[in-house]
């Protein structure tokens, strides 16, 4: 049996988590349930501040630490008014 949970979300989050799911031949429904199920078999929610990489930028930061080990396309500068002088000059 099938019921209906009405809840209220900014117009915006919902169309870019429909968006999101049908990428992965998803309703929105299926991913609430899909949530819904996880909270009850593990009985927890997370509600995090602490900023954590996404895949993408975790690959860019890859490439950053390997073009440094390479010492690839580095420029260092000593103080952010040098690389401001930098980004100034000719």
């Amino acid at each position: 049996m099938q019921t209906v949970i009405h809840i209220k979300a900014d117009k915006e989050v919902k169309k870019n988590a429909q968006k999101a799911a049908k990428d992965l031949g998803l309703t929105l429904s299926d991913v609430i349930n899909a949530a819904l199920r996880n909270f009850i078999r593990t009985r927890e929610v997370i509600f995090s501040d602490i900023p954590q990489m996404t895949p993408e930028l975790e690959k860019i930061v890859e490439r950053a630490e390997e073009d440094i080990k390479q010492n690839r396309s580095i420029s260092r500068y000593k103080s952010a008014k040098e690389f401001i002088k930098a980004l100034n000059s000719p």
